[in-house]
């Protein structure tokens, strides 16, 4: 007879929540694939490319203006465990929408519809993955709150993954129907995360060796990133039979899977400490030691559980913002138009294909390891995290004048480079966020700092990229040579240069209460 209680526990533990978030994960990042079918929509749409980049930048403001799912978190998640549901549901919702309505547009099966209404498809489409993303990364850091760092950076990095596991979907079943795969779009993240929500819920609790269960989660991250490159590598070089594609889509469903052997056995053999008021005790002891490490201006202090409006009146929350301006911004506009570099500097569609999909390897490798790294060197060492930051927009500097060059493998190299340092921009920032104003509401205020994302894209993809390649394209709005990007990516590189300094200062400015207030509770709990 089957123990209903202990299945129930199973059932019901953060380890299954942590399995069902990032399952979820897996298929959310379907705006990294934008390159698929951004060629289908310019040319079945007859758009130029400034139009093309001006579509891909309300896809870009829809992603990160998340403010309503943060703000909705917080509120569903301060009333019961099983608020995340809420957020799933809505945006759930908003994906088939989206999505549908763009392939009604493309497909012909609605009468042609204006520049702004396809926009507007796309904002919906992508707002979806602000609350999908919001409701796991958000619920993580509350399981997890003494590895924000890693636990984000798994979720992110799934996240960042996730393009190229959809990329195999399409290969498998709609290998060169982009429109097709559009249509995949609209039904298969929604109905993977209707079937996973359910299982996503708040823990205030703390569980045995987390941080061992947490890397054995991180591992196996790693190897789903090293089949899916391996795979990436294996269609570049050779022609592959259908039956091969089913076979490498199966084995990656498989590796997915065991996610759930390790919740299971991280359940199982941990002695779980269940402490009802643990978060709140936790920001407490933050306020108490905030208190000790000064004793000038008493409000707004770094560590203390702010509300939105209090966190905009800092002037650590509008460094982010420019930080993150400049390195989510280049990053995006990188990531865009890889399809339209490519073409310009004679790459195959086969090799631009493959660009973005291991766009979302070095995404993954940076959003990941970001977290993780950060969070080894601030518990070991105290090491405040803003300085990771500083390191990746230097990095990506690097990498935007690699591209500019235009040589020989050039854009290989460079969209490396971009790739994880703009994926650690999204593990670092929420990380910081939370260690800087609470997680009493981080889903309203890192979704608004991503605000500087599409504000970013819009400035670099649109005023700079779009419209730097189409003064220099020839008849048929097509633009070969070098020189088609040139330009822009030296200007990117300049602001990210921008962008570092201003972390640089960030770093300055919290050194201090890191190694005092933030490195000592984690030595007191662990």
């Amino acid at each position: 007879m089957m123990d209903w209680r202990r299945l129930n526990s199973y059932v019901k533990s953060k380890w299954t929540s942590t399995v069902a978030s990032t399952w979820i994960q897996c298929t959310s990042g379907s705006l990294y694939t934008f390159s698929i079918y951004s060629q289908t929509l310019k040319s079945t749409l007859h758009y130029n490319q400034s139009t093309l980049n001006t579509v891909s930048v309300w896809k870009d403001i829809g992603v990160n203006v998340g403010v309503i799912s943060g703000l909705l978190y917080d509120f569903a998640a301060r009333r019961t465990p099983n608020g995340p549901w809420l957020v799933h549901l809505l945006g759930s919702a908003q994906c088939f929408l989206g999505y549908f309505l763009i392939w009604a547009a493309v497909a012909g099966v609605m009468a042609p519809v204006p520049v702004p209404v396809v926009c507007l498809f796309m904002f919906v489409a992508a707002q979806a993955q602000s609350y999908f993303n919001t409701s796991n990364v958000v619920t993580g850091v509350h399981n997890f709150p003494d590895y924000s760092g890693t636990i984000v950076g798994i979720m992110k990095g799934f996240l960042g993954l996730s393009g190229a596991m959809l990329i195999q979907v399409y290969k498998t079943i709609f290998n060169n129907k982009p429109k097709s795969y559009l249509l995949m779009l609209a039904l298969l993240p929604p109905i993977n995360t209707l079937l996973l929500m359910w299982f996503v819920r708040i823990h205030n609790t703390r569980e045995g060796d987390e941080r061992k269960y947490l890397n054995m989660f991180s591992s196996m991250a790693v190897v789903v990133a090293a089949y899916l490159m391996t795979v990436i590598i294996l269609e570049n070089i050779l022609s592959l039979p259908s039956i091969i594609y089913v076979v490498m889509l199966i084995l990656l469903i498989m590796l997915l899977g065991s996610l759930l052997c390790i919740a299971v056995k991280a359940h199982e053999t941990t002695l779980v400490s269940t402490s009802e008021n643990f978060l709140d005790e936790r920001s407490q002891l933050i306020v108490e030691q905030v208190s000790s490490y000064t004793n000038k201006q008493r409000t707004l202090q770094p560590g203390e559980n702010l509300n939105l409006l209090q966190a905009i009146q800092t002037l650590n929350f509008w460094i982010l913002f420019l930080s993150m301006a400049c390195g989510m911004g280049s990053g995006l506009a990188t990531v865009n138009n890889i399809g339209q570099i490519g073409e310009s500097l004679g790459y195959t569609i086969r090799e631009t294909d493959s660009l973005v999909s291991l766009w979302s390897i070095w995404n993954f490798l940076g959003r990941f390891g970001a977290g993780y790294v950060s969070d080894q060197f601030l518990h070991a060492r105290g090491w405040a995290r803003p300085l990771f930051m500083v390191i990746s927009l230097v990095v990506m500097s690097i990498g935007h004048l690699v591209i500019s060059s235009g040589m020989q493998g050039a854009l290989y190299v460079g969209s490396v480079l971009v790739g994880i340092c703009y994926g650690s921009q999204w593990s670092l920032m929420p990380t910081i966020t939370s260690e800087i104003f609470g997680v009493g509401n981080l889903g309203s205020i890192f979704n608004t700092i991503t605000i500087a994302s599409p504000v970013g894209s819009y400035i670099f993809s649109v005023r700079v990229v779009g419209y730097i390649y189409d003064k220099e394209a020839s008849e048929g709005n097509k633009c070969i040579g070098t020189h088609c990007f040139m330009l822009s990516f030296l200007i990117m590189a300049s602001a990210t240069v921008l962008g570092s300094l201003a972390a640089l200062g960030l770093f300055f400015r919290t050194r201090n209460y890191y190694g005092q207030v933030i490195h000592r509770r984690i030595q007191n709990v662990l």
